[in-house]
């Protein structure tokens, strides 16, 4: 890592020489933007910085540690595909291995020479000329940085939420959310109560539940939860990875098809939509009648809404544990916190020493506080005061040069995430190399591309599942997260620049 303004070196696969490396700022250096360093530095652009507000690279894989925090992609697939892991542990990766895999490839590959930590991006405004990008570091106004390309890779998934309930402030113990977790909190013997039961909540609840006395989840709506195909892989698996290295790629592409059904499913793009959603209802049916055996309680943990509709989960131990004699589950809203514990909504106070908030993430808040304003003086803010919305995820007309790695409507259902983001690295990085090149200085979509586009999404994502209930994945109307289509479509779609797309501006 390097101080402000100290270039990465480009990669010996480089395309040739460029006529003047642009200077490129990354905002966030997880999967998304340290795949995009990779990604310029194939197209022979060196004149990258990446400014990281942590003190260290990983992302979300860096943040959330609760305990039993794991990935619920498959090992094969959660990776760089330019950079395969043979040493997976287990089919389902938990955290240390994933952010270990983040941090030594990104060594090994030469991509953290640009990498600035501890440096908070606060906004960013174009004078005609480049970005001017402000930031703030331990509090204080920091460094300006200058860029020809900005890219903001912060993701979906990294602004914790926490619901504004009241006497939220005042509760007595110790209170924190999943993505912050307290690790200097000893919970043996312990009160926990715990509010929320998405992705977060069905791991780390399992987690804690030995240690702790007694356990309050506060369930406002069930998930569906069906059984997770998780496994060691044993010295013979890694022995024959290592052997015969096409068996890794070729379990790789085995799973890419599966979750590319479960995506096209969800969609309601694919043949197998029906039989698949019907495996996968029966499938759950039974893991939840195999698991709970009190039939009041599992009618509590029936969802009211479509499978796939929500974020559909893995696990086998969650039923388990809320069957368990010292844990309950709450059902309906929570009306309050007080300083002894939590009010449900029926007036009941549930008593608890330790309140952890699983309460999931500002996944439709794009911008994460970002003041990122036009040449023309227009705030992109303003622009998507009405919902975020973006030219396959990526750029905004009228702001040049301005790219979102993870942006609206690039999240899936089902499958990996990082192959969205390969895509979306290699489209940036062939804009860099054309403007390296001299033959374009400053690019956005043409209005009537970004809104054609917008309405193929909306289009399209109001016949898929997700239009049937309120979810992270919506924005008041808009579904604003998810991409309504095979990844295999988008990387098609990606693969070339199709510059008529494109105008300059500014």
């Amino acid at each position: 890592m390097t101080s402000p303004g100290t270039s990465a070196s480009p990669a010996s696969s480089s395309p040739g020489p460029a006529v003047r490396s642009p200077r490129v700022v990354v905002v966030g250096a997880g999967f998304g933007g340290l795949g995009v360093v990779h990604a310029l530095h194939e197209q022979g652009i060196s004149d990258i910085t990446v400014l990281e507000r942590a003190d260290e690279v990983g992302g979300v894989w860096r943040e959330n540690t609760y305990p039993n925090a794991a990935c619920d992609v498959p090992s094969p697939l959660y990776s760089w595909s330019w950079s395969p892991n043979l040493a997976w542990g287990r089919r389902y990766s938990p955290q240390p291995e994933i952010l270990d895999y983040i941090r030594r490839t990104a060594a090994e590959h030469g991509l953290l020479d640009g990498v600035v930590t501890g440096t908070t991006v606060t906004g960013a405004r174009h004078d005609g000329e480049a970005w001017q990008v402000s930031t703030e570091v331990d509090g204080a106004a920091g460094p300006t940085y200058a860029a020809d390309v900005l890219v903001l890779a912060t993701g979906q998934l990294s602004e914790p939420v926490v619901p504004d309930l009241p006497g939220r402030e005042g509760f007595a113990g110790p209170a924190f959310h999943s993505a912050q977790w307290r690790h200097d909190v000893d919970l043996r013997g312990k009160r926990v109560a715990v509010v929320g039961t998405g992705a977060s909540a069905i791991q780390f609840v399992p987690g804690i539940a030995d240690e702790v006395a007694s356990l309050t989840v506060f369930q406002r709506s069930a998930p569906y939860v069906v059984p997770k195909p998780d496994q060691a892989y044993s010295a013979r698996h890694h022995a024959l990875f290592r052997r015969l290295p096409g068996t890794l790629a070729a379990e790789r592409r085995t799973v890419f098809w599966l979750t590319e059904q479960l995506n096209g499913a969800l969609a309601g793009e694919s043949r197998l939509s029906k039989p698949l959603t019907k495996a996968l209802e029966a499938a759950w049916r039974a893991h939840l009648r195999l698991t709970v055996k009190d039939a009041g309680l599992r009618s509590r943990l029936v969802p009211d809404y479509p499978l796939g509709c929500k974020r559909l989960l893995f696990s086998n131990d969650w039923y388990r544990t809320l069957a368990r004699d010292h844990v309950d589950v709450v059902t309906g809203p929570v009306t309050g916190v007080e300083p002894t514990g939590v009010r449900a909504g029926d007036g009941t106070l549930h008593e608890a020493d330790v309140l952890i908030w699983g309460t999931g993430f500002a996944a439709t808040d794009f911008l994460r506080g970002l003041d990122v304003v036009a040449p023309d003086g227009t705030r992109l803010g303003d622009v998507w005061a009405d919902g975020a919305r973006a030219h396959l995820g990526m750029g905004v007309p009228g702001f040049p040069n301005l790219f979102s790695i993870y942006g609206p409507n690039t999240n899936l259902g089902g499958s990996s995430i990082i192959a969205m983001m390969e895509a979306q690295a290699g489209y940036v990085a062939q804009v860099a190399r054309r403007l390296a090149e001299g033959r374009a200085r400053a690019v956005a979509p043409r209005p009537e591309v970004w809104e054609a586009f917008d309405a193929e999404m909306q289009s399209r994502l109001g016949e898929s599942v997700w239009a049937g209930c309120t979810s992270w994945y919506t924005d008041g109307p808009r579904i604003t997260t998810n991409w309504p289509g095979l990844v295999a479509e988008y990387q098609r779609r990606t693969a070339t620049v199709d510059w008529s797309e494109l105008e300059e501006v500014g």
